[in-house]
């Protein structure tokens, strides 16, 4: 069954629960393996309508955060040749819309990264809504994405002898975010 035909989600303002989510990324690396890494600090709203097209998102991200599980490298990608986190700290992502796309929804948005901006579109599954142990609710949201680097001026463009580049220019970004509903007061 299609994400569109079974989950439902609750109308309201989410806080992203960071401890319960996970942002992370995979970029190919001298052209035969992947690189995994995640960014530990960010935060965010998602305001669900009743309608789930007219919801939206934003977030921002610590790009200090950043884990590849090697500190040398991680210092390395919050450097000038990649991030430039001393001067950029946070990557931010602002929706601009969602819409149906076949069995699945797409939210439109706006990435800014290194101050510069680009359409980004997440591919959305809807995870559902239940409880949790604290007396609140909680929903579920998983969201794909491909951005190139080039686009927001990512350089590292070393080049094999074979071939190809250290490091690809195709980033593939995972969301997995557990929202947690605000009561009204």
């Amino acid at each position: 069954m299609s994400t569109t035909e079974t989950v439902r989600i609750v109308a309201g303002t989410w806080d992203i629960d960071p401890v319960h989510s996970d942002i992370s990324f995979t970029v190919r690396h001298l052209m035969v393996s992947k690189v995994r890494g995640r960014f530990g600090s960010f935060s965010g709203v998602v305001v669900t309508g009743e309608d789930i097209l007219s919801s939206s998102v934003t977030a921002s991200i610590d790009l200090d955060s950043v884990d590849t599980g090697n500190e040398q490298r991680d210092q390395h990608v919050r450097s000038a040749d990649f991030l430039n986190a001393a001067e950029y700290p946070t990557m931010t992502y602002r929706s601009t819309g969602v819409r149906r796309d076949g069995a699945d929804y797409l939210v439109d948005g706006e990435l800014t990264l290194r101050g510069t901006t680009r359409e980004v579109p997440l591919r959305l599954q809807l995870g559902g809504t239940g409880p949790d142990t604290w007396g609140g609710t909680r929903a579920g949201f998983s969201a794909t994405a491909t951005i190139q680097r080039g686009d927001f001026g990512i350089g590292g463009e070393i080049p094999l002898d074979s071939g190809g580049v250290v490091v690809s220019d195709k980033i593939q970004i995972q969301l997995e975010i557990q929202g947690v509903l605000r009561k009204e007061s």
